[in-house]
């Protein structure tokens, strides 16, 4: 690849031809503020966070869109970039909810006067469950903004919220209108069951007709709830983890990565892990939020069973094994069977069917994904 020269913020940092303005600064280690940048999702240059100052180029350009070439001299932070970023987050601001960018100022909730609803559950703000994992927040305080100096202007309870997806709620009110949900619906799943509906004030998120999220094509894997920079889109269940291990999804043989947020011993989030070269961080809705569900549900099996006197008996696994082989003694290839499973991996289904054709000596087999 084709390594290009230029200077940015009086320093000189080197490039590849077709990098953006914004990879070559995160690159230099240079930080520009962003909301509507994701790093897997196309260009969208529409927040006007990014925006940087470029010798011989009138005016100022978003960094995220505008590609880098040899010799370029690019000022990230000058009177002029900043007021065009304050002007933008203003804007942003005037129509959000930010009792919590008091909070996240303070180091803790806000005062009365500010925020109503100031009980904390589970380390997190009912007010706003993205509070302190909020990039808005970030941003703003970043710039220096606070939102007390905005809070007349704020206009809340515009839209109704959207409930009726079962894993994650749909906030309008607090959506800034970045889109990365709608590219991330249309570029990652290609499913595009969402897109931005309307103009102005009446902007919003919605789904062909402006239907319930569960009326519409949306598959429920929660791509767009991760990439959403502030809480417009949410789990219904939030714990926060204090630990984190790394697996393999046992739903399939496609053997997605992710990684198991932990809390007392319990799995309270799952996400995907972005260095897993099967899935490269996505997860279908059965990773997402099917794991938790069975891994900890009540009627979930923990030890082998025997029917012994007509109940099923807890066993050890020896005893379980020997039965099996018992059974299996004297009967003919055609009394049996093999029923796989579709949470195996596929290099065991693969042992599975071989073991019931050379061992067994019978072609019956089956997998439980096909019922």
């Amino acid at each position: 690849m084709e390594k290009i020269t230029l200077t940015m913020d009086g320093q000189q940092v080197e490039a590849t031809r077709g990098m953006t303005l914004l990879d070559v600064a995160r690159q230099a280690g240079l930080y520009i503020p962003t909301l509507c940048y994701y790093p897997d999702l196309e260009p969208y240059g529409g927040c006007r966070m990014c925006v940087v100052e470029i010798e011989k180029v009138r005016g100022t350009q978003p960094a995220c869109t505008y590609p880098a070439s040899e010799g370029m001299v690019v000022r990230t932070n000058t009177d002029l970039v900043n007021k065009v970023r304050r002007t933008a987050l203003e804007l942003i601001l005037t129509n959000h909810p930010c009792a919590c960018l008091e909070c996240h100022r303070r180091k803790r909730c806000s005062p009365y006067d500010v925020c109503l609803r100031t009980v904390a559950v589970q380390d997190r703000c009912v007010n706003c469950p993205a509070n302190e994992q909020c990039e808005l927040q970030e941003v703003t305080d970043y710039m220096g903004l606070s939102g007390h100096e905005l809070r007349l202007g704020w206009t809340t309870g515009h839209f109704s919220v959207d409930t009726s997806n079962p894993f994650f709620d749909l906030d309008r009110n607090r959506c800034i209108l970045c889109a990365r949900c709608v590219r991330a619906c249309n570029e990652i799943t290609g499913v595009g069951a969402i897109d931005m509906a309307h103009r102005g004030y009446a902007m919003k998120v919605a789904t062909f007709g402006d239907r319930p999220l569960k009326d519409s094509i949306c598959r429920s894997c929660g791509e767009c709830l991760v990439r959403c920079p502030v809480g417009a889109l949410e789990p219904k269940e939030i714990e926060r983890p204090t630990g984190e291990v790394a697996t393999t999804c046992p739903y399939c043989g496609v053997g997605c990565s992710m990684k198991l947020g932990l809390r007392d011993g319990r799995i309270v989030k799952v996400s995907g892990d972005k260095s897993g070269a099967a899935n490269e961080g996505r997860l279908c809705v059965k990773g997402r939020f099917g794991v938790t569900d069975f891994v900890h549900h009540a009627d979930r099996l923990t030890a082998p069973l025997i029917r012994k006197n007509g109940r099923f008996e807890e066993a050890t696994w020896d005893e379980a094994l020997d039965l099996v082989a018992s059974k299996l003694s004297g009967r003919r290839p055609e009394e049996m069977a093999v029923v796989s499973s579709a949470k195996s991996t596929n290099e065991d289904n693969y042992v599975m069917q071989k073991f019931a054709r050379l061992v067994l000596g019978t072609n019956n087999v089956d997998h439980c994904a096909r019922l």
